[in-house]
């Protein structure tokens, strides 16, 4: 039996809360199914590890992680601390120290979902978008001189290599092709950004010959979320920036009904380190601590976590328990507008697996 080693962080706020939950939900597939078991080590990092040693995580964290097989991560964000001291000095730190340099967000409508487009059909809104994490935007170089006076500048420089073009382009044509449309849509703003912009551009032309099967087209970034809004049925699989997807992924979460459903895994396509995996949702300081906090977003992040093992009947198994737990109304929680708990969501994705469990032992 294959046994796994999970790094579990929750980090801040709800992230507390939805991590054991996934933990839970992970460890009742591993009883049920019997066919892998998990070691679970658990991490406080975060930001009261912040106030009591000055750093979100310690400068050796990362090598504490090496020798793990996945990562799940809660949420990194505390109102007492500067958002990029929590960003920089967690998750950022993270992925870009194990080179997690794919970031992948899944977004569809689950059933029972009643997302905010009326006049659209499940089945038309089923992206995935690929999020190039390791440069561009937040590459985080640039600095600040004169504080305080009147000529204070700062700059914030996009950086953006080939080589982080080009594995990020191919990771996503692959994508695609695994895909039953085989679609990409390339997101720009090449028009505006005259630099990296178009050497991103250029070299989306280069790999597309790699990927003849692949149909592909080019959209910029601003259009993009008009066209995500009203004709959600002609994209499928999207590749941009590490801002622009930042941004792209958040609105395509809200159309598919809320951040707290969503997932994303941070990946190392060459498995050289272990991948995260996380909800989109953020630390939700205001109903910490209230057992308000939807963890089908944790949940589903399992489902890719399972996947990104080759553990795919679990992945399967897992995903059907979540939509059958979607479909109830009674099992929403506040921001899917009911008044689930995260123990009464968990208890019941549980239940189902373990009916599962008992369906293929009669069987």
């Amino acid at each position: 039996m294959k046994s796994y080693k999970i790094a579990c962080i929750p980090g801040d706020g709800i992230g507390k809360e939805v991590i054991p939950a996934g933990q839970t939900v992970l460890q009742t597939l591993a009883d049920t199914l019997e066919q892998f078991s998990f070691e679970f080590s658990a991490f406080d990092w975060g930001g009261d590890y912040y106030r009591q040693h000055g750093v979100m995580m310690p400068d050796d964290g990362l090598e504490a992680l090496y020798d793990k097989d996945a990562i799940l991560f809660g949420s990194a964000g505390d109102p007492q601390i500067a958002d990029h001291i929590t960003l920089w000095g967690l998750r950022l730190k993270i992925c870009q120290g194990l080179d997690q340099y794919a970031n992948v967000r899944p977004t569809r409508i689950l059933p029972g979902i009643d997302g905010p487009l009326k006049r659209c059909r499940p089945e038309d809104l089923d992206w995935v978008i690929v999020r190039e994490n390791s440069e561009g935007e937040y590459s985080g170089v640039g600095g600040r001189v004169h504080q305080g006076q009147p000529l204070e500048a700062a700059t914030d420089v996009s950086m953006m290599t080939r080589a982080g073009i080009e594995r990020i382009m191919r990771f996503a044509f692959s994508l695609a092709q695994s895909r039953p449309r085989k679609h990409l849509t390339v997101i720009t703003k090449s028009n505006a950004q005259r630099h990296a912009m178009v050497m991103w551009d250029e070299i989306a032309v280069e790999i597309a010959r790699e990927y003849p099967d692949v149909t592909w087209d080019k959209e910029l970034v601003d259009a993009a979320t008009a066209r995500m809004v009203n004709k959600p049925a002609t994209l499928d699989t999207i590749v941009a920036t590490n801002l622009h997807a930042d941004i792209l992924s958040d609105l395509a979460a809200a159309l598919a009904g809320s951040l707290g459903i969503a997932p994303t895994g941070n990946i190392d396509p060459e498995r050289r380190y272990p991948s995260m995996f996380e909800p989109i949702h953020g630390s939700a300081f205001d109903i910490m601590g209230k057992g308000l906090a939807n963890p089908i977003g944790t949940f589903w992040c399992a489902v890719m976590l399972l996947s990104h093992l080759g553990e795919e009947q679990a992945a399967t198994v897992l995903m059907e328990s979540i939509e059958t737990v979607t479909a109830d109304a009674t099992l929403h929680t506040g921001d899917l507008g009911g008044s689930a708990t995260t123990a009464q969501v968990t208890e019941a994705v549980c239940g189902h697996i373990r009916n599962h469990g008992k369906i293929q032992k009669v069987a």
